[in-house]
């Protein structure tokens, strides 16, 4: 699927993840297209889990469209349009995005487009909230942080890389 690229890419992140990178990167669940992932795949809910450890903080539709402005049925939208990205990270609670995904009343500049990127390469909701929480020492720090402090344009030139 050319999801290998000269800085490791997404089978190194899978493999440190613990999970099998040919099932990863062929895969087609989570909420790409709206889909759910299945809970019941044991390769997918461990990668899950080991996203939630990669994140803190989580946020219902409801606690999203609060910071947002929007129902919570424009969260969802947004997440069908890959605007944001959302996971199962505990079965049995239903959807949650990351709460890093929104500064200040608004998704953060720069997270869209690499969503965007991703998605067109074949990435689900799961491996690109992996890849934007992972931190990368020649970044410095995770891209999503890189995004949060208006460094952007690196961490979209290394999406497009890995995508294509």
């Amino acid at each position: 699927m050319g999801k290998v690229s000269t800085s490791g890419g997404l089978r190194s992140l899978c493999a440190q993840f613990s999970c099998s990178a040919g099932r990863i990167a062929g895969s087609r669940c989570g909420w790409q297209h709206g889909g759910v992932a299945n809970d019941t795949d044991n390769e997918t809910s461990q990668h899950t889990h080991d996203l939630a450890t990669l994140i803190a903080e989580w946020l219902d539709w409801s606690a999203a469209g609060r910071l947002l402005g929007v129902s919570s049925s424009r969260v969802r939208q947004l997440v069908r349009e890959h605007q944001l990205a959302a996971v199962v990270p505990v079965p049995g609670e239903g959807p949650k995005l990351p709460a890093e995904l929104i500064d200040a009343g608004a998704i953060v500049k720069g997270v869209p487009g690499v969503l965007t990127v991703l998605h067109d390469g074949g990435y689900d909701d799961t491996e690109a909230l992996t890849w934007l929480f992972t931190p990368d020492d020649t970044l410095p720090g995770r891209p999503i942080d890189a995004l949060r402090e208006n460094r952007g344009a690196e961490v979209k030139r290394r999406a497009q890389a890995m995508a294509f």
